[in-house]
């Protein structure tokens, strides 16, 4: 190569110390403290382990794939670690800050630090409202919330609760997050007209703060005290909601009721395996990390972005930002194959102890 080509990659959460990582083309002898063309800003461990378990090795490999540096580091929750982080991968030249925000208003002025200073962002996963990202990379969020409002209807009709009139609760994602705005877009647009037919009951509908499961299961534990333990179905954003909820009614020693997740985390497949959760959705982020990695080094290049690579536009209030927007899939127990045959999970994740005996009846 005639120019080396940085990549700053902000996304996840790598310890509390949100350690840096960088990483440079085989060939290359420099050390980590080299700079990095791109630079990936992950924003947590919390909110959900994807960010570290799957985004991390996969934005590493693309990057090392396609042979060019690159910076991951995690701000841990921290939305001042997070800026901080910025400032330094732009100080050391990085041309493009690929951002997975906390939440928009850090997300923005991160977005507007990179343009000062003649770099360009990428907003990967999670749109920052009011930003100024040139691309989003993500999957159909609103696809993702409508793939879990049918699966709950599914799983209700499955146990025989849905000619009963079931009561459902919803456990929103964290309300800083757009995501969870249009998860909520997506299932409300299924389940509403059944509430509003009378065919189903809503008693509980509450924004979990930073998609912490420690508050999701106090905040279900409150829905289940104040509804005397008679909730039939449970929206949940993502599978460690979800787990959260789950937690709740074992510890109550309730029957198992349908509760839906998203992520297809190891924790997720192993309570659908049990029974316990009744689906999730499955993202393949392979595909996402492989098409950002492609948007960061096009942008670093100053090159257009390959033909065929965006395919969509999202709405930031008063823009539409340029989008590649991938295609999610709901999972249950009829075909949890599936995340095993894309190399997303191992059955050594998944398949221990207890877990075995399912996986084998599951066809994994």
């Amino acid at each position: 190569m005639s120019k080396s080509v940085r990549i700053a990659v902000a996304l996840g959460v790598i310890a509390a110390s949100a350690l840096t990582v960088v990483g440079m083309p085989a060939a290359s002898t420099k050390s980590t403290k080299a700079s990095a063309d791109v630079c990936v800003l992950l924003p947590d461990s919390k909110s959900s382990v994807r960010w570290e378990t799957q985004d991390r090795p996969r934005l590493a490999a693309a990057f090392k794939r396609l042979g060019d540096s690159y910076s991951i580091v995690n701000a841990e929750g921290s939305a001042s670690t997070q800026l901080n982080q910025a400032q330094q991968c732009l100080t050391n030249g990085a041309k493009v800050i690929l951002l997975v925000n906390l939440d928009s208003g850090s997300g923005a002025q991160i977005e507007k630090l990179a343009k000062s200073k003649g770099a360009q962002a990428v907003d990967y996963d999670r749109l920052t409202l009011k930003g100024s990202a040139s691309y989003y990379v993500s999957f159909n969020n609103v696809t993702v919330g409508k793939l879990q409002g049918q699966g709950l209807v599914n799983c209700l009709k499955g146990n025989g609760s849905y000619s009963k009139k079931p009561v459902v609760a919803e456990l929103n994602g964290s309300p800083t997050d757009n995501n969870a705005t249009l998860f909520a877009q997506g299932y409300n647009s299924v389940l509403n007209p059944l509430y509003k037919a009378g065919k189903a009951v809503k008693v509980a509908d509450q924004s979990v703060p930073d998609w912490d499961n420690q508050k999701a299961l106090t905040i279900f534990e409150q829905m289940l005290q104040k509804e005397s333990n008679k909730i039939d179905g449970v929206l949940a954003a993502n599978d460690g909601l979800g787990n959260a909820a789950i937690s709740a009614i074992k510890a109550r020693k309730l029957k198992q009721i349908p509760v839906t997740g998203q992520d297809a985390t190891a924790e997720g497949i192993q309570n659908i395996l049990a029974g316990d959760q009744c689906m999730t959705v499955y993202k393949a982020i392979k595909q996402e990390a492989d098409a950002a990695s492609k948007l960061a080094i096009a942008l670093s290049k100053k090159q257009a972005p390959a033909a065929g690579l965006v395919n969509g536009q999202s709405d930031d209030t008063k823009r539409q930002v340029p989008s590649v927007l991938l295609k999610p899939q709901a999972i249950t127990k009829d075909n949890v194959k599936v995340v095993f045959d894309d190399g997303f999970l191992k059955k050594s994740d998944v398949c221990t102890g207890k877990y075995a005996q399912l996986c084998t009846a599951a066809g994994v």
